[in-house]
């Protein structure tokens, strides 16, 4: 997976009031800028970069202790698996020698004339050895439970049920955790770049998804969002805003058949929170897009999800992806070793605001888009003068030539 990259958006200001740290020179700040790393808010690898600090309720993860023993880390898990069973044997050996030392079974030990409550349970090892007998329904033979005993009776139903308790919670946990589908996102890749380029006379921000596996993924479906720290109009600083973008929500373009690799579109129109963003301001941009693919695990039925980001660095503008895909003899063939691959094309470089106003300028009449031209180019009053003069000429012109010809018929 990729490392985080230097860039130069800023991580986390001096602890300044604001005002101090606007007062700052320009300079000053741009270098302390080029000295911070990115901070990503999920990694490449879709591990999200945030710890919970100063968590007071603690008893709050007890109370879901199956979820809480199946987050843990796998050296974690067996300890506890094993102490566990350990902690039980133990305990019921100790219990069934306790049984035997009260009723004075471990004095008459060799006579035929005594009934003991086990028999061949001579000390704490073999009661210990007989509490796993029994826990895990052995049954060598060597040593048993006598009729005559009914205090070991009711400690052999209490072992069997807590046994069967024991065994059911732990095995179900490590089920649980070996069928996790978390290594099943490892197979699902994105693209290293996400890219910004002209599709169908639109800007569009798009990255790639692709499935490793044979096995597809069942119901795929993917989002994009945002991740950009906000200030609203009445002051409040907002951290790390999430904001949804649109990759085919409406035209059911979001859900996936994932057989092949897949180029994901997002178009930059007047609801994108790119519309105002052109080439040059992407590159000061503090922003990261989270992408996210969900689906379900063809061999399980269990739900998957893998993720990935882009920060402002991995944005390139003005390229597309490289084509992966080739009609072989009877099939196609993906060539995985382009998946990241991207090349150069002629994109503009203002933002899509701009290209829209663009657009519309150049369809509107002529002496509306000679005039406002000139104005836009800042032309001396007597120059604007004249030019206005002249397409009132040629308006008066026009509107003689169509008298004349009207007056002919």
């Amino acid at each position: 997976m990729e490392q985080d990259v230097e860039s130069t958006v800023t991580v986390r200001q001096p602890k300044l009031p604001k005002q101090s740290w606007d007062d700052v020179p320009k300079p000053l700040q741009d270098k302390e800028r080029v000295k911070q790393k990115i901070q990503r808010y999920v990694r490449k690898d879709g591990k999200c970069n945030v710890h919970h600090g100063n968590v007071r309720e603690t008893y709050r993860y007890l109370t879901d202790i199956f979820t809480t023993l199946v987050d843990l880390k796998w050296r974690f898990n067996l300890f506890i698996f094993v102490l566990v069973y350990t902690v039980t044997w133990l305990f019921f050996g100790f219990m069934w020698w306790l049984i035997a030392y009260i009723r004075g079974d471990l004095e008459h030990i060799g006579d035929n004339q005594w009934t003991p409550c086990v028999n061949n349970l001579n000390g704490f090892v073999s009661a210990f050895l007989f509490s796993i007998e029994t826990e895990t329904t052995i049954g060598y033979g060597h040593r048993v439970i006598t009729d005559k005993c009914p205090e070991g009776i009711l400690l052999l139903l209490v072992q069997s049920v807590l046994g069967s308790i024991v065994n059911a919670f732990m095995v179900g946990c490590m089920f649980v955790k070996i069928s996790q589908p978390k290594k099943r996102a490892e197979t699902l890749v994105f693209s290293t770049n996400a890219v910004i380029s002209m599709r169908d006379g639109r800007l569009c921000l798009m990255f790639r998804v692709g499935d490793l596996r044979n096995s597809h993924i069942v119901e795929a479906s993917i989002r994009a969002k945002l991740i950009k720290s906000k200030q609203t109009k009445e002051g409040e600083f907002i951290p790390l805003n999430q904001t949804d973008m649109n990759v085919g929500y409406d035209t059911g373009d979001d859900r996936l058949f994932l057989v092949s690799p897949l180029i994901i579109c997002h178009e930059i129109n007047q609801h994108s929170p790119f519309w105002e963003i052109s080439k040059e301001h992407l590159a000061h941009e503090e922003l990261e897009i989270v992408v996210i693919l969900e689906g379900m695990v063809e061999a399980t039925g269990m739900t998957c999800q893998a993720r990935s980001s882009y920060v402002a660095s991995e944005i390139k503008w003005g390229y597309r992806f490289t084509p992966v895909l080739t009609l072989e003899d009877g099939f196609y063939e993906v060539d995985y070793n382009s998946f990241h691959d991207i090349y150069e094309t002629n994109t503009p470089s203002c933002s899509a605001r701009e290209l829209t106003e663009m657009t519309a300028r150049s369809r509107l009449p002529l002496t509306w888009s000679v005039s406002s031209r000139l104005s836009t180019q800042g032309l001396p009053d007597s120059q604007e003068k004249s030019s206005s003069e002249a397409e009132e000429q040629v308006e008066r012109n026009g509107d003689v030539a169509n008298m004349e010809s009207e007056s002919k018929v």
